[in-house]
């Protein structure tokens, strides 16, 4: 089980720039194409009130059906090109953007639940990092 005070953190570095990366991240009509941890899963539907005490959600389901949920966050600090943060549910989560030379550096830290193992958890969130860059580093 994990203490409220541990934190987990997930990275890639995408070949892009900072532009289209952090579009990809925000932008509903790409953040539906890659924000799922595995392709049994999708999610067929996200929307982005992208402000301080806006509402984020994503809808990930089952491609069978058989589960899904409303991934709800609400916006507490925006820092446009660079970093935003959210609380979802009593959590936080902090996405950092750095333009590189490689492209574009991302670095997710979040607060972990206490169900789940803590490697299961952090693979599930890289899992989404890693269709996230295969995703933006595919768009034209």
């Amino acid at each position: 089980m994990s203490t409220p005070t541990t934190k987990l953190t997930v990275q890639i570095i995408v070949s892009a720039d900072l532009k289209k990366t952090w579009d990809s991240y925000t932008l509903p009509e790409h953040i539906v194409h890659w924000n799922f941890a595995s392709d049994d899963w999708h999610c067929p539907k996200a929307t982005n009130d992208f402000r301080i005490g806006g509402k984020y959600i994503a809808r990930m389901e089952a491609k069978d059906g058989s589960f899904g949920f409303d991934f709800e966050t609400t916006y507490t600090e925006i820092t446009e090109g660079k970093h935003f943060s959210y609380e979802f549910g009593g959590r936080h989560a902090t996405i950092k953007f750095e333009e590189i030379e490689a492209g574009t550096s991302v670095i997710v830290t979040f607060d972990p639940e206490t169900e789940n193992p803590l490697e299961l958890q952090k693979n599930g969130w890289q899992s989404i990092l890693d269709n996230f860059k295969k995703y933006t580093e595919s768009r034209k």
